[in-house]
């Protein structure tokens, strides 16, 4: 099989078609569509190779029809030909075998296709060699610039002297005592009320009770709650109304009585309350215990964001247009493996946009613009690789080969057949150009913090458990197998 490759011109309009011609796939959005870059596959196929195509599909009908004498799918052909002659097997044979001659010459020619092609049979439907052409969108190549000097922000790693003393401060209120105090209620405060709400003069219920424990600015009832209890003193009486939560057009009228305004007043920080009120037993300790907890968890969080950010922030410095054939692979990747998701759940998108409240409007718009943001980066990676001359080994391939053999339980040389047989090995090695690509940027990135502070790359390394360490290293027994293996 003989295929050209011709790169078109954005005007050129590649197989020309009879207006009125149904096969022709029109675009509801007209004008206002993004296209790819396009090429034409020219294709020559072998004529012994096409009539392979046609036994088959002599093969194919013999299955289907019932010719007296003959079992099913034992019809010889030349019987065939005689009773329906050979324009029928020709036209099943082109059709079954096209698909797969277009497959073989984008894969063999390394067309990175994103759209479906549009098809002109230009040789052979009747008789003689066959030969068509197919046009196709391809995956655009761009340039990016400024991704040198990028700065991404991720929650820094290292807690402040503050943010480590409300986290002590957080096990202190479990030990804090009420005081009554003779000022106006803060935010925080706890207040003693009596409340009614009612609607129509009839009380709520819920929403009557005496000398009722209200902490002001939780948000427990309605906001005109909190915002009348701000200020208010004990022997204070608030008459106010505030609009239903639930019913439209519906007011429910408030009298609150404050009773009591109190204040939590957190026991001292002592290594006698450290001591009996958690599993450290001196206030160093407890905060450094406290540090290093805080340290593991936004250690992770800032580790996680790392990736996903940098990601995000090479996908602005792309100007160019996205083909919305790309963006319409990706929304259909995105909502496919949400779906799988969901399936595994026992539910379907439809409830699940229910449950969170989403109109479907609004999700696809987001969608859209997420996927955008993921075409982006795809076509910025592969740039990036191309860039700084970054290449795929051969084994890398392999390790890659040998994961996926893993993951789906098959042997290498298996996956290489499914591979080989079907897109190519070509989109693998892209994946793992784009993935070395984005790791030497994560490498390369200067990370700040939401106050545009530099965060020390040492600062993501997990920090390591040191009672453990104590523990391995007082362990002569361990200290000595450890050694056996180093000498062996």
């Amino acid at each position: 099989m003989k295929t050209t490759v011709t790169e078109l011109a954005p005007d050129d309009p590649g197989i020309t078609r009879d207006e009125n011609d149904s096969d022709e796939p029109t675009d509801v959005e007209g004008a206002d569509r993004t296209y790819g870059p396009r090429v034409k596959l020219s294709v020559q196929v072998d004529p012994d190779r096409f009539e392979e195509a046609i036994d088959a599909a002599f093969r194919k009908i013999a299955r289907e029809v019932r010719i007296q004498g003959f079992r099913p799918g034992k019809v010889p052909r030349k019987v065939l030909e005689s009773r329906i002659g050979s324009g029928y097997a020709r036209a099943q044979a082109l059709e079954d075998a096209l698909p797969e001659y277009y497959s073989e010459a984008v894969r063999d020619n390394g067309v990175d296709v994103i759209a479906s092609p549009q098809f002109e049979l230009t040789g052979g439907e009747e008789d003689g060699p066959v030969t068509f052409e197919a046009v196709v969108e391809i995956r655009p190549t761009i340039s990016v610039s400024g991704y040198e000097d990028l700065e991404v922000e991720i929650p820094n790693p290292i807690p402040s002297d503050d943010e480590v003393q409300e986290q002590i401060d957080v096990q202190r209120r479990q030990s804090a005592e009420l005081v009554d105090v003779e000022r106006e209620a803060a935010e925080g405060d706890q207040v003693s009320i009596d409340i009614d709400g009612s609607v129509d003069g009839e009380s709520l219920p819920g929403l009557a009770a005496e000398d009722y424990l209200y902490e002001v600015g939780s948000g427990g009832i309605v906001a005109e709650v909190d915002e009348q209890l701000t200020g208010a003193s004990a022997g204070d009486e608030l008459s106010f109304s505030a609009p239903h939560p639930v019913q439209e057009d519906v007011e429910i009228d408030f009298e609150i009585t404050v009773n009591a305004v109190k204040e939590q007043v957190l026991p001292e920080l002592t290594d006698e309350w450290v001591e009996e009120n958690t599993e450290h037993d001196t206030v160093e300790e407890l905060r450094d215990a406290t540090v290093q907890r805080m340290r593991m968890m936004r250690s992770f969080q800032a580790n996680s964001a790392l990736r996903e950010n940098t990601a995000s922030k090479l996908s602005e410095l792309v100007e160019d247009e996205i083909p919305d054939s790309l963006v319409n692979g990706q929304m259909s990747d995105q909502l496919q493996s949400l779906a799988m998701n969901l399936q595994g759940q026992g539910m379907q998108i439809e409830q699940w946009l229910q449950m969170t409240g989403q109109d479907p409007e609004s999700f696809t718009s987001e969608l859209r613009d997420a996927s955008v943001r993921s075409a982006k980066v795809d076509l910025a990676l592969r740039a990036l690789g191309v860039a700084e001359g970054m290449e795929v080994t051969d084994d890398e391939m392999d390790d890659e080969l040998e994961r996926l053999a893993t993951q789906y339980e098959r042997t290498v040389s298996q996956v290489r057949d499914d591979l080989e047989h079907g897109d190519g090995l070509a989109p693998i090695r892209s994946e793992l150009l784009k993935r070395k690509a984005l790791e030497w940027l994560v490498d390369s990135v200067t990370l700040v913090d939401e106050d545009g502070t530099v965060i020390d790359r040492s600062d993501l390394e997990l920090p390591v458990d040191e009672s453990t360490d104590d523990e391995e290293g007082d362990d002569p027994a361990a200290s000595e197998d450890s050694s056996e293996e180093t000498d062996e």
